[in-house]
């Protein structure tokens, strides 16, 4: 065992292995496998894959193969073959001196296909594609063997040569497995082995005509190898029985063990290399780099570092039940990674003109501006041009401001970071009445610290040394958490407000920033030199951006203008207290003393804890809700997720009823009454109206439906209109079993008892 692996995660994979190790299994060795299909640039998905494998073998002092799984010549192409291995070196993973390929193994898979027809495990079939699925069968039904199941095993010999030397169109015949046609796993229905497909492979050119399908291929390519555990995701559970079905007819000598886990599902985000294909393809985005693309290639142009990938990667961990990953969690991670390793430095993205009329015209001063402000043990820093003239952002700028407005307005005072402290004396306009600069007084004892206090800092930038920049500002490229479920067509869902493209004033220092270099622009956010800079003209892409307390109250005072990230809590006192926009944000700093109270008192989370201890409204309910008899984790999920949404949503400082009634709804929740889904809308409705949860549900009726009679009818009408899903399912898509869950569950109103909704589900579907 490496000595990393003493700091490894655990989870039930590597637990799996490591026991496998112990017991001296495979002679103790390690050998895992990569192996995606280059039709395509990886994902996040793949990235989450390409850790798990990768890792699993350093841990125990194994090796990870990266294997093109290239079986299907017409979608697959060389620059995916390139793309795959820079994105792997690049997030830090090394596969030696050979690469594997698929197609390395024509020979040796035909050569197993004579075997199978020799042994009596594989015939020939002419059937036609509708005639093979109607053989096929049903889940309810079983199916029925073809006419040509009962070939000789020199016809089937002959014919598989035959089909090899290219005497049959595509579609004529293929060579399928003889096992079960009444096997329950559709999959086991005789699948097809090998199809004929007249195309040019970028491997083997036009050697061949005929070639293997994955399940057949996948397999015995990690038997070739010396797989000793063949992880994949969970939609490949059903393919397990064929998988062991072709290294047990085939006879090779060495059997891998296929394990599943659950695949990567992030919200606002498809991971499907089909859709991301299409998106490319219709010019929805800029290509497969494009940085709002959940691609590794367009999160590296993004700015994403890999070594926040693999934290974010360590972090959801790898398990067996499906969920969805909220991307704020990558957001985050993403943030905490760069915090320490991005300079700052000062950008304008929307320049307004500042006048200062007590500066010397044509003086210009060199102010010293530290690359790390917040950090006193690192002490590199650069000149700043400082002039009479300058720009601040629009948004610091307000001619008729709030009471919580803490930038520039007529007669009030700011600092600017490094410099002094302005005060707004005038606002000069347009004919249509918009602000187009300002007059402005300095205080010349302010600098470093001194002359008056004030409550605001804003960035700035000199107008005449100022550096001309392009700016792209990246939002998620969809506006709903799940793209496509709700319209039907993902594409549907597409933020129109993805990319905006900024004409900004930077720094001088700038000039030379570097394609891939990154930055946090202050109070803005982490930005990188896009490749597409020129000398003097740079371009930064936005990474993300940092948290800014008024932009969010105000933006969701107008209105959903934009996705806003989630982001961890932060208290009203924190946002007004002066604290560094730089510093970490707060649940990356130690626990408070309350905080660290709240964790050992009632062993819930650190996060929960810091949480609880930055929100008192949520404490309050926490607290009186445990005391009351309610669970403290459970407590203490509610009051950190759906309690603080409404007290912040509904702009209050305490919820308008006793903290018992939080008690109360958790044992409507553990009896059964009501389901997840319903909590939430009964936890509504008591913000509302100060009510009770039980006289909410008695009064409004919001109940769970147990009752298996009245599922079973939403159940078949759901079914009966979603005959496709259905179809593809019996086809052997085992994916389509959660979206048919889903559909029930949301024909039901969210009132289902979800356990017996899947169960009936399941069982319809056998």
């Amino acid at each position: 065992m490496s000595e990393a692996s003493a700091h490894a995660p655990s989870d039930f994979i590597r637990d799996m292995v490591a026991a496998d190790v112990a017991k001296k299994k495979h002679g103790g060795k390690v050998t895992t496998r990569f192996p995606p299909e280059p039709n395509g640039y990886l994902h996040m998905g793949h990235a989450k894959s390409i850790c798990l494998n990768f890792g699993v073998a350093s841990d125990q002092g194994g090796v990870c193969h990266l294997r093109m799984d290239d079986t299907n010549p017409a979608t697959e192409d060389p620059e995916y073959v390139a793309a795959i291995q820079r994105d792997v070196k690049w997030l830090g993973f090394d596969w030696g001196e050979k690469m594997f390929y698929a197609s390395g193994y024509y020979e040796q898979l035909f050569e197993l296909g004579e075997k199978l027809i020799r042994l009596g495990r594989a015939y020939v079939c002419d059937l036609s594609e509708d005639a093979f699925a109607e053989y096929r069968g049903t889940i309810s039904e079983h199916g029925k063997e073809s006419p040509f199941r009962s070939r000789t095993v020199d016809e089937n010999l002959d014919l598989f040569r035959r089909m090899r030397k290219g005497e049959f169109k595509d579609g004529a015949c293929v060579l399928r497995a003889k096992i079960d046609m009444t096997s329950p796993n559709m999959k086991m229905r005789d699948p097809p082995l090998y199809r004929i497909k007249h195309a040019h492979h970028y491997r083997t050119g036009d050697a061949w005509c005929i070639y293997p399908l994955y399940d057949y291929a996948h397999c015995l390519s990690d038997s070739f190898e010396g797989i000793t555990h063949s992880l994949c995701t969970m939609e490949f559970e059903s393919a397990r029985e064929l998988y062991d079905w072709v290294i047990a007819a085939t006879e090779v000598p060495w059997v891998p063990r296929q394990t599943e886990f659950a695949r990567l599902n992030l919200s606002y985000t498809v991971l499907s290399k089909r859709k991301l294909l299409q998106l490319v393809e219709e010019s929805h985005v800029a290509g497969w780099d494009d940085p709002r693309m959940p691609t590794i290639a367009g999160m590296r142009r993004r700015g994403y570092t890999p070594e926040a990938i693999r934290a974010f990667c360590g972090k959801i961990g790898v398990a067996k039940n499906l969920s969805t990953v909220d991307i704020a969690l990558l957001e985050y991670t993403v943030r905490e990674d760069l915090n320490p390793r991005s300079p700052r430095a000062l950008a304008v993205l929307r320049p307004l003109k500042v006048v200062i009329e007590n500066y010397g015209e044509g003086d210009v001063e060199e102010i010293d501006a530290a690359y790390w402000p917040d950090d006193a043990t690192r002490k590199e820093s650069r000149k700043v041009p400082f002039t009479r003239e300058i720009f601040i952002d629009h948004d610091d700028f307000m001619e008729a401001p709030p009471k919580d407005f803490y930038r520039l307005s007529p007669g009030k005072s700011v600092r600017l970071w490094y410099a002094y402290v302005i005060t707004c004396t005038g606002v000069v306009k347009d004919a249509g009445g918009n602000v187009v600069e300002l007059r402005a007084t300095y205080d010349k004892d302010s600098r470093g610290g001194g002359g008056k206090k004030v409550d605001g800092t804003v960035h700035w930038v000199s107008a005449s040394c100022a550096l001309d920049a392009e700016v792209r500002i990246y939002d998620r490229l969809f506006t709903t958490e799940n793209p496509g479920v709700e319209s039907g067509d993902f594409k549907i869902d597409l933020n129109p407000k993805s990319l905006t493209v900024l004409s900004a004033k930077v720094e001088p220092s700038l000039a030379t920033a570097n394609a891939g270099e990154r930055f946090q622009f202050a109070r803005i956010g982490y930005f990188v030199a896009d490749d597409d800079s020129k000398p003097g003209h740079p371009v930064f892409n936005r990474t993300v951006a940092l948290k800014d307390g008024w932009g969010k109250a105000n933006a969701r005072a107008a209105g959903p203008a934009s996705i806003a990230p989630k982001e961890p809590p932060v208290s009203k006192r924190a946002a007004k207290d002066g604290r560094d926009p730089t510093a970490p944000p707060p649940s990356a700093a130690p626990l408070s003393p309350e905080a660290i109270r709240l964790r050992d008192t009632y062993a819930i989370t650190a996060d929960e804890a810091r949480t609880l201890a930055l929100e008192p409204g949520a404490l309050g309910l926490f607290e009186g809700a445990v005391v009351a008899g309610a669970p403290a984790k459970a407590a203490a999920a509610l009051c950190c997720n759906d309690v603080l949404g409404e007290l912040r949503s509904r702009k209050l400082d305490a919820a308008p009823f006793v903290p018992s009634a939080i008690a109360e709804l958790l044992a409507l929740g553990a009896e059964g009454t009501i389901s997840s889904k319903l909590t939430k809308d009964v936890l509504a409705a008591m913000f509302e109206s100060g009510d009770g949860p039980r006289a909410i549900v008695e009064k409004k009726g919001i109940r769970q439906i147990s009752d298996a009679g009245a599922l079973e009818a939403i159940v078949d009408k759901v079914l009966a209109e979603n005959a496709d899903a259905v179809a593809r399912y019996r086809a052997g898509n085992a994916n389509v079993m959660g979206a048919l869950v889903g559909l029930t569950m949301k024909a039901s109103g969210g009132k289902a008892n979800p356990k017996l909704m899947s169960d009936l589900v399941k069982k319809k579907l056998g």
